[in-house]
């Protein structure tokens, strides 16, 4: 059993340099603690995934220009996460918004190969 994901959740990316805050906007207007809870749908870049500081990843088009820039020698860029599909998995038996909610032990795919993974749900006393 996992803790659910609400707004101020901390996430971190294996390509990012810094951990970051789930933002959860209240439009579904679900609260776990005062907070906006979330569903598989909480994966938009920089609305609901802000920045990671920088990025590390060797197939992000920016650090391979940088890269190739320094002579080959890896060169972080700004982070712009790239995520393109749903959380996974989430949890069927509760939803939000009509859309499965998620825990701390879903994970976020990042198109530059990053994999964005859950230190602090943002709360810890709903269960999934």
């Amino acid at each position: 059993m996992g803790q659910l994901l609400c707004n101020g959740a901390v996430l971190k990316c294996s390509f990012g340099m810094t951990p970051t805050a789930l933002i959860v906007l209240p439009a579904n207007r679900v609260l776990a603690c005062s907070m906006p809870a979330a569903n598989i749908m909480d994966y938009k870049p920089l609305i609901n995934i802000p920045t990671f500081g920088m990025c590390q990843s060797a197939v992000n088009p920016t650090v391979i220009t940088a890269t190739a820039a320094a002579l080959g020698v890896l060169t972080p860029m700004p982070c712009i996460p790239n995520t393109i599909a749903p959380w996974t998995p989430g949890n069927a038996k509760a939803l939000i918004g009509s859309m499965p909610v998620i825990s701390n032990s879903s994970k976020l795919v990042c198109l530059w190969g990053g994999m964005i993974t859950v230190t602090s749900p943002g709360q810890t006393t709903v269960q999934t």
